[in-house]
């Protein structure tokens, strides 16, 4: 071989071993992750540890909170209250160290289990966009700089939500995408924002009715993605029904029914809409659970609803691998369905406790954490089999994030960084 074409065919190899390794290696963009769904491409993830044992490094924090570390190279990001403040904050990955704070808002309150730190930021790579649970959303570049802020309660009316808003934006096509589902402390129609990540500015307001009474207009999801081929849906769940909005203008394409069939007043939703391979998948306040197809136009809840499901979860938001759906509830009892059909496959038990945070699936395993800090960590496909319980003993709201072979999880007094970094 001449020294010259084997210089060249170096350069190529070494280039597509430096291309998988930066395949393999993910950030954490948003809260359900790189692909919106809860689910790693990631492989070798850790999954045992204590408080000390496998931990690269903790970071205290002042308060809890169910906003999910957002994570982008060297740099996380969190949602933080602190003593009344909102604030966002920057860490270096590499030490733990905070590179900077930046004020949100003021007139933290507590309601119920949150706070109004719960939204989780969204990343780009290049500026990050925070929305709180008072209603104002700011835009950041990585340096700290503030590039645009947004009062929206002020702009349109005060959020009516029972327990405070908690939705975090959904970042698409260099779009926000902010649901303002509400009812119960207002008699204002639930609304829809698109607004522009560069420059802050609303394209459009969409509403979104709902035959929905007292508390059960409430919805507290985060939206999610459906791509079908060339078309792309934005996903809401909430108001008794679960719709599908052209991204262009905010018009509602679809709509099923079927999340109250009791018309109960108090059946608020806290458990986002799943989207995967074809398959709208959306919960309510516990019953039922409900899978989509996709397609339809108009009132679908005769025509595309392709199964029900009597015992959904209230909070936590399941995950689904194109075969099986995983619903985690509030009680530790896991469902694992068929995903196309509803067939139940199993259930089991994790540990006594109430769930809130939403599980995450990586290299063949689920991890779901309890609000005692307690991760169990169990194998996915058709047979239920815990491999560690993982205890942290602290409280603990907030999912966990996966990112180049560590788990970030977040508890009321400490952000721990778990395993060792590969891939970076």
């Amino acid at each position: 071989m001449r020294p010259r074409f084997a210089r060249f065919v170096l350069l190529i190899v070494s280039l597509l071993m430096l291309s998988l390794g930066i395949v393999s290696a993910e950030n954490w963009p948003q809260w359900r992750g790189p692909s919106l769904n809860g689910i790693s491409a990631e492989k070798d993830i850790p999954f045992k540890w204590t408080t000390e044992e496998n931990v690269t490094w903790k970071l205290p924090l002042p308060a809890w909170s169910g906003s999910t570390p957002i994570i982008w190279g060297n740099t996380i990001f969190l949602n933080v209250a602190d003593k009344g403040e909102l604030q966002l904050w920057s860490i270096d990955r590499r030490n733990a160290s905070v590179r900077w704070k930046k004020l949100i808002g003021t007139g933290d309150v507590k309601m119920r289990k949150q706070n109004m730190s719960s939204p989780s930021p969204v990343t780009d790579g290049k500026n990050v966009w925070v929305m709180t649970g008072i209603g104002i959303l700011k835009c950041f570049d990585f340096a700290g700089n503030e590039i645009w802020m947004r009062d929206i309660p002020k702009e349109y009316g005060p959020f009516g939500l029972n327990w405070g808003y908690a939705n975090s934006p959904l970042l698409y096509d260099g779009s926000l995408f902010v649901p303002v589902l509400h009812g119960m402390r207002t008699d204002q129609i639930p609304y829809f924002l698109k607004i522009d990540a560069k420059t802050g500015k609303t394209i459009w307001k969409s509403e979104r009715p709902t035959p929905a009474i007292q508390e059960s207009p409430d919805s507290y999801v985060t939206p999610a993605l459906l791509k079908d081929g060339s078309k792309v849906e934005i996903i809401l769940s909430g108001g008794d029904c679960v719709t599908g909005h052209d991204p262009v203008n905010g018009k509602e394409l679809w709509r099923a029914y079927g999340l109250n069939p009791e018309n109960n007043p108090f059946y608020r939703i806290v458990n986002s809409p799943v989207v995967y391979d074809g398959m709208i998948y959306a919960g309510s306040k516990q019953k039922p659970y409900l899978a989509v197809k996709a397609g339809g136009r108009g009132d679908i809840t005769q025509s595309h609803v392709a199964w029900t499901f009597p015992n959904g979860p209230d909070v936590p938001t399941p995950v689904v691998d194109g075969k099986y759906i995983y619903l985690v509830r509030d009680n530790g009892t896991v469902f694992c369905l068929d995903a196309k059909t509803g067939e139940e496959i199993y259930n089991g038990r994790l540990k006594n406790g109430t769930y809130s945070s939403s599980p995450v699936l990586a290299d063949g395993k689920l991890y779901v954490t309890n609000e005692e800090g307690l991760t169990s960590v169990f194998k996915s496909g058709p047979k239920f089999e815990i491999i560690a319980e993982n205890a942290l003993g602290d409280y603990c709201l907030s999912s966990p994030a996966i990112s180049e072979g560590q788990i970030f999880i977040r508890t009321s007094t400490n952000l721990y960084c778990i395993g060792k970094r590969t891939g970076a």
